[in-house]
């Protein structure tokens, strides 16, 4: 019943419009009157239009103007977008879990699926894997979230696309110093040095640094950070803008795991007692640099290119027992220990008014990715009895290479004064190639390790298409259409699902899919409005093979359905009071049975994706002057989530509802900016993630209880 009442929704809503995806601004750092919001450019389409004539699902996200929370996740600021699933797992070790509309809900650490950018510098690598670790609160000048069709122009594995842009250097030169602490020992410690140019020709900058660390809500999840970040901005005489960003990061985190059902109910904040002997943890240290450039070479043509390197270096110990790495010499050992070289480029020329009313971007990208990966054994032996948490023995040793060079084009045509068609293809290639070092020849099949190097290619065409009416100048409603691609990672691809043999699961399919999306939005005294209905059917969907060991395999589905309505409003009511609210309703489904392979079940159609909250709904209310008090309210709603294909189990509903209050102070070059904030307020025992398809049902990462922040931020303009 609830199923059709969708589909007859959806139909309304393109016979009430004829036409129309939806596009919106979610604008969290709401402007002083409603009619300046207009003016505000989204970049994540690159048509450099408005928001409201954006033909996409686009939201952005100011950064607050007065402290308000820690500043260490994502998830205090990424909040209320509709179909955005950012969950924290309490554990620095894996990083926060990130889905859009269902994509990239099957990572059980990383993201996958989802297009990071920072600084227009890509936090993802061409295999569709990143991280968000690496983004900088301190520093942070606006967040746009693209998801739905227009996603599809950034290539592979672009089920929805994230991109941050720090501040550029303005004004005087200024010295800020912040410090937050909160439950379980948290420290965060910042500095932040900022200045604009001086004189024509000279940069402005801004310098980030920040340290924290934390015992952890749970059982052996203390984490340590250090993040720097720093960027250089040169607007010359010529018209050319130039961007120089350096971004730093390091950290070490024990990892907890996760519970049973039963484990999380007897105690959430405990570690399974007999993996406390192997000190589960991970190390990552990453250095990365970018340059991004935009020419205007006259009022038609416009040039940008971008190019970046960084190396990213990753040591993770498993709670893999001994016994199992004995079983075969295909067994790669309990220690990840790997080295990244990774590098790109991106050149595009933009042509404005060659046709009337018609602009072209045309560009190709190119990255690239090296990498040295080993295993060990997570052991040595003393007395004849294994003492783990220590590097052992080699049981993995290979060279890893993947690269893609994507060429682009998209075109903008306002053929008429209310409607216009925007366009794009992208022809998106993934070469991968593993040369294996690792070789025992043995008198049996357990213990030898054959040469297991091999290469697989993925390659398809994305066109994309929207058609969008302004239908008065307060109504503007779209229609678009994409065809979305997604290889599996390297990750995924590391472990044949038969455990019987060793290698790379070269035969992995890529994913393709068809995504169809309408709606409206409005902007009017009433306040901000936006409605989205959308349907991605999906092959070769990428899922789990099972899980286990710290051996995660996966599969191809055959079919895949996500269908889904969303809805934001936002409403400045007085003065500096904001309402934002928004709801998003995601049926995503297994549309095709998938037969059971070796020990792995069978999934029956109609079964819902794990990992994916069917309804979520948030609400705020806050009050953001520019000085003096400030303070705010905010409620979310997640819907249950299943932890595996079989719907076995789910993750309870929960509510959770947070508050925050502080002041800033202004005194000529000084200014003082404190908080205090309770999360959780009713202090509800809730699953904040889970680890989907986890082979010991050790599916549950259980979220904190009530907990509170404080802190401070003083800065002084020279």
């Amino acid at each position: 019943m609830r199923f059709t009442r969708f589909n007859t929704l959806y139909r309304y809503m393109f016979l009430a419009t004829g036409l129309g995806t939806s596009g919106s601004l979610w604008a969290q750092e709401t402007v002083n009157t409603a009619v300046q919001l207009p003016t505000i450019k989204v970049e994540a389409t690159r048509t450099d239009t408005e928001y409201l004539k954006t033909p996409a699902s686009i939201f952005r996200i100011d950064a607050p103007q007065q402290i308000e929370s820690a500043g260490v996740n994502l998830t205090e600021v990424v909040k209320g977008v509709p179909g955005i699933q950012l969950n924290n797992r309490e554990n620095y070790a894996q990083d926060l879990q990130l889905s859009m509309r269902g994509f990239g809900a099957r990572s059980t650490f990383g993201v996958r699926g989802i297009r990071l950018y920072v600084d227009g510098i890509p936090a993802t690598m061409p295999d569709g894997q990143g991280q968000t670790s690496n983004i900088d609160l301190s520093s942070l000048d606006h967040i746009e979230v693209l998801t739905g069709p227009f996603s599809s122009l950034y290539g592979n594995s672009s089920g929805g696309t994230l991109l941050t842009t720090t501040k550029e250097g303005q004004g005087k030169d200024s010295v800020e110093l912040n410090y937050s602490g909160g439950s379980h020992d948290k420290n965060r410690t910042g500095l932040i040095l900022q200045g604009g140019a001086k004189q024509s020709n000279q940069p402005s900058y801004v310098i980030s640094s920040s340290y924290f660390d934390t015992d952890g809500y749970r059982e052996h999840s203390a984490a340590h950070k250090i993040l720097n970040n720093a960027k250089l901005t040169w607007n010359l005489d010529d018209g050319s803008k130039i961007n120089w960003i350096t971004n730093y990061v390091k950290i070490n985190a024990d990892d907890p795991q996760g519970l049973t059902r039963d484990q999380w109910k007897a105690n959430p904040k405990q570690q399974v007692p007999f993996l406390q002997q192997f000190d589960v943890r991970k190390d990552i240290e990453q250095t990365q640099t970018g340059v991004t450039w935009s020419k205007p070479i006259n009022d038609q043509n416009e040039l940008y290119m971008m190019g970046y390197l960084g190396n990213r270096k990753v040591t993770q110990y498993q709670s893999i027992p001994k016994s199992t790495q004995d079983a075969s010499k295909n067994q790669a050992g309990g220690v990840i220990d790997f080295e990244r070289n990774y590098y790109g480029a991106d050149l595009r020329w933009t042509g404005k008014e060659l046709l009337p009313n018609t602009t072209f971007s045309v560009g190709v990208a190119l990255d690239a990715m090296d990498e040295d990966r080993k295993g060990y054994e997570n052991y040595v032996t003393v007395n004849n009895q294994p003492s783990y948490g220590v590097k052992g023995n080699l049981r993995r040793d290979e060279d890893n290479t993947l690269w893609n060079i994507d060429p682009y084009l998209q075109a903008s045509w306002q053929f008429l004064p209310t409607w216009r068609l925007d366009t794009g293809v992208r022809y998106s290639n993934v070469h991968y190639k593993s040369d294996d070092h690792f070789i025992v020849i043995g008198n049996t099949a357990k213990d030898s390790n054959p040469d297991d190097s091999g290469k697989t290619d993925y390659s398809k065409v994305l066109p994309s298409a929207a058609l969008s009416w302004q239908i008065v100048p307060e109504l503007l409603a779209y229609v678009s259409y994409a065809k979305g691609f997604e290889t599996p990672t390297f990750t995924e691809m590391a472990y044949n699902p038969d455990p019987d043999l060793s290698g790379f699961n070269f035969g992995l399919k890529a994913s393709t899919s068809d995504t169809y999306e309408a709606g409206l939005k409005s902007q009017n005294r009433l306040g901000d409005f936006t409605l989205a209905a959308f349907q991605t059917k999906t092959k070769d969907d990428i899922v789990s093979a099972g899980s286990i060991n710290g051996r995660a395999t996966f599969r191809n589905a055959d079919r895949t359905l996500r269908e889904g309505i969303e809805f934001t409003w936002n409403k400045q009511l007085w003065r500096d009071l904001v309402l934002n609210t928004s709801y998003a309703y995601l049926n995503a489904t297994f549309d095709a049975d998938v037969p059971a392979t070796a020990s792995v079940a069978a999934i029956t159609s109609g079964n819902q994706i794990p990992g994916v909250a069917k309804n979520q709904a948030y609400a705020s209310l806050a009050w953001k002057p520019q000085t003096g008090f400030h303070g705010g309210i905010d409620a979310q709603y997640n819907d249950k989530i299943y932890v595996d294909d079989k719907n076995s189990d789910a993750a309870p509903s929960y509510t959770v509802v947070a508050a925050y209050a502080g002041y800033t102070w202004q005194m000529q070059d000084w200014k003082l900016n404190v908080y205090s904030r309770v999360d959780n307020m009713f202090d509800k025992s809730y699953v904040g993630s889970v680890i989907v398809n986890d082979g010991n049902s050790r599916f549950f990462e259980p979220a904190d209880g009530r907990n509170w922040s404080a802190g401070l931020r003083v800065s002084k303009q020279f």
